[in-house]
């Protein structure tokens, strides 16, 4: 039946990648989300389906350092809500160096982590002001 040998197919090869790769969830979670009518890639060159692998791993760490970031800022928002000071300067710090790092490494605009910097410090001040 052919939705079998197609379901074995997309399984070997979520195995092959995952030997070459620590991450398995987010290989899976990739191929799924690259899975489309049956097909796994539509390149037939060596070359353009090795691009298609290295940028679904590139794809894979950047939306989990993303995310990281996201948990991070909404961690100093917490703390800043809840009027926790001290916690919201340590995680003001941690927030500012993880937003330079990702930025350095091209993940996200250097503008766009200044931006959310500038905004967070803000933030902090107006609170340290109202107390």
């Amino acid at each position: 039946s052919p939705p079998l040998r197609i379901s074995l197919q997309f399984f070997n090869i979520i195995i092959k990648k995952a030997l070459h790769c620590k991450d398995f969830a987010c290989i899976l979670a990739d191929a799924i989300l690259r899975r489309k009518w049956g097909k796994l890639s539509m390149a037939n060159i060596k070359s353009a389906k090795k691009r298609i692998s290295v940028i679904s791993k590139k794809t894979a760490i950047n939306r989990r350092v993303k995310n990281g970031l996201k948990a991070i800022i909404k961690n100093f928002y917490k703390a800043l809500a809840a009027k926790d000071l001290a916690v919201a300067k340590e995680k003001l710090g941690l927030a500012e160096k993880k937003l330079m790092q990702a930025a350095a490494k091209g993940t996200i605009h250097k503008n766009t982590a200044s931006r959310k910097v500038s905004r967070m410090t803000l933030a902090y001040n107006k609170a340290k002001a109202e107390e």
